[in-house]
């Protein structure tokens, strides 16, 4: 406690002998530290949130918020209200007692709604239910899927009669928000996923919309975009595989590619029949039939010609005659070939691609070999109407230039910016630097202990006795210059009598030759206090009783 008491005294005494700069210096700085304490304090005492509930309607938040009040949990909201964020540690009993109050009410859909039927529902109720229920569950699924944040499903199921030797199949429509944009494979899992959810349901009947209204996949279609875009995705594909080709050939920049492709939107299907006779086939049925005539008349009988009939007439000179047929019929085994095909929208009808080359770069190289190359590399079908065009010309170098001086300021640039960006970090650790150096100083200025004030003995004569610790032990004051005796007038008190030893073992010191006399007395009491401390200590508290009178 005296030690704390002595440090506390030290550092008052040092504040009290700082300047007004110095003062102010050490204010700014205790006021630093003191807001940096509070604000690391709030900092670490506070609650770490957790989404609560996300991809809630104005209607479900807006009671969400209501209970969070009504039990005193601080919340926060984000993406526009649709994702509430409570303390991590209020998640759990948030959640249920949400529950409890119904909360969300999208909650109640799905196959929950099936718990509160009764038995008195109409067929027309259950199947509305059913529906309902169906719905709920794939829009829950489908808002599982990463990167949707919800979803809703319209299912159109037609009613189904008896009466009716065509039935219509069901369609279905699933709406998305999406919060990034849907891969081809995941629109098509959206599609699969619906269709795969009620009977008779399939994919070409699945229709799928995002929140842009943009359509992902169209009934009757595919979920691979419209036919521009279609075009587009096989146009870039087939490009970049033939520039990578004549890059490799002509170097890169001595080729231009140009590909336009005409991809068919719709789609249905197509049945054909082809008929051929194997050789050697059997006969599968056979008939004939052969008839006679015979007769009398002038012109003679004329004979009925066939296909497959043989007819032989005589004629007689007297006008009689006769007249015969004979007609055969066979049945060969031939083979009946049935081919029926779905086509898809997207599929590629024609193409058409143009190539130039740079004439220097392709001087010997045949323009002939170069579309072959084409051809090959995009798969090119003549029957189908596709066609390839090579022309070899000079090329213009004015883009090259332009591009090279770019590059070479856009390099200028950079290394100006990171020059910039050294100068200034070193700025920021020099200036670190000192401002370290100073905060030292200033530390150490704080906190160095006060020298003590040098005691000017210059204009004091001390008469000392024969011995200077004789004449403490004797109870004698130094005399002032000029004989004065400061204790005159005062009375006189004995020195007390103390027994002390014969000899007292004084550790060796220096030569005092060169001390003053009052700093060869106070050299004489401390060897004394050292070598007898308990023996000393005790004759000052007698000296300092007996002063006092006590």
């Amino acid at each position: 406690m005296k030690n704390l008491n002595g440090a506390g005294r030290r550092l008052l005494d040092t504040v009290r002998g700082f300047t007004v700069a110095q003062r102010t210096i050490a204010l700014i700085g205790v006021a630093i530290l003191v807001l940096g304490g509070v604000a690391l304090s709030n900092w670490l005492g506070r609650p770490t949130y957790s989404p609560l509930f996300t991809g809630l309607s104005a209607s479900d938040a807006s009671g969400v918020v209501a209970q969070l009040a009504k039990d005193k949990v601080d919340y926060q909201l984000s993406d526009g209200g649709a994702t509430i964020l409570v303390p991590a540690d209020k998640v759990d009993a948030e959640r249920l007692a949400a529950a409890s109050a119904g909360l969300p009410s999208s909650s109640t859909t799905g196959y929950a709604l099936l718990d509160n039927m009764g038995v008195t529902a109409s067929e027309f109720q259950q199947n509305v239910t059913y529906k309902r229920a169906i719905e709920g569950e794939l829009a829950k699924t489908i808002s599982s899927i990463s990167g949707v944040a919800n979803a809703s499903v319209q299912l159109a199921i037609p009613q189904q009669t008896v009466f009716s030797d065509k039935q219509q199949d069901p369609t279905a429509s699933v709406f998305v928000n999406v919060a990034t944009p849907l891969t081809t494979d995941q629109v098509q899992a959206i599609v699969h996923l619906t269709a795969a959810a009620y009977p008779g349901l399939k994919d070409t009947n699945v229709s799928v919309v995002d929140q842009k209204g943009e359509t992902l996949s169209a009934v009757g279609g595919s979920p691979s975009g419209s036919a521009s875009e279609q075009a587009t995705t096989y146009e870039d594909a087939t490009r970049a595989k033939i520039q990578a080709q004549l890059d490799a050939l002509l170097g890169p920049g001595n080729s231009t590619v140009t590909v336009n492709a005409t991809v068919s939107q719709s789609s249905g299907t197509t049945t054909s029949k082809t008929y051929t006779t194997p050789s050697g086939a059997p006969v599968l049925s056979q008939s004939s039939n052969t008839s006679t005539y015979k007769g009398s008349g002038a012109g003679g009988a004329a004979g009925v010609l066939g296909t497959d009939t043989t007819s032989t007439s005589t004629t007689s000179g007297s006008g009689a005659g006769t007249y015969s047929s004979a007609q055969g019929v066979k049945n060969n085994a031939i083979n009946q070939t049935t081919t029926t095909q779905t086509i898809t929208p997207g599929t590629l009808t024609s193409q058409s691609i143009a190539v130039a080359v740079n004439a220097t770069k392709a001087a010997n190289i045949p323009t002939s070999t170069i579309q072959s190359l084409v051809a090959a590399a995009a798969g090119v079908n003549t029957k189908r109407g596709d066609t390839v065009t090579v022309a070899a010309a000079p090329f213009s170098n004015a883009a090259a230039a332009s591009a090279k001086a770019a590059l070479a300021q856009q390099q200028a640039a950079q290394s100006s910016d990171n020059m910039s960006r050294m100068i200034t970090a070193a700025i920021w650790v020099v200036g670190g630097l000192v401002g370290f150096v100073l905060l030292v100083l200033v530390l150490r200025k704080l906190f160095k202990k006060p020298e003590q004030d040098a005691v000017d003995a210059g204009q004091l004569s001390v008469v000392p006795p024969a011995s200077p610790l004789d004449a403490v032990l004797a109870g004698a004051a130094p005399r002032l210059q000029g004989g004065m005796n400061p204790m005159a007038g005062l009375p006189t008190v004995p020195a007390p009598t103390v027994a002390m030893p014969q000899t007292v073992p004084v550790a060796p010191r220096a030569s005092n030759e060169h001390l003053s006399p009052f700093e060869r007395l106070q050299a004489d009491v401390d060897a004394l206090a050292e070598a007898a401390p308990d023996r000393t200590a005790e004759y000052l508290r007698a000296l300092m009783s007996e002063g006092t009178g006590a």
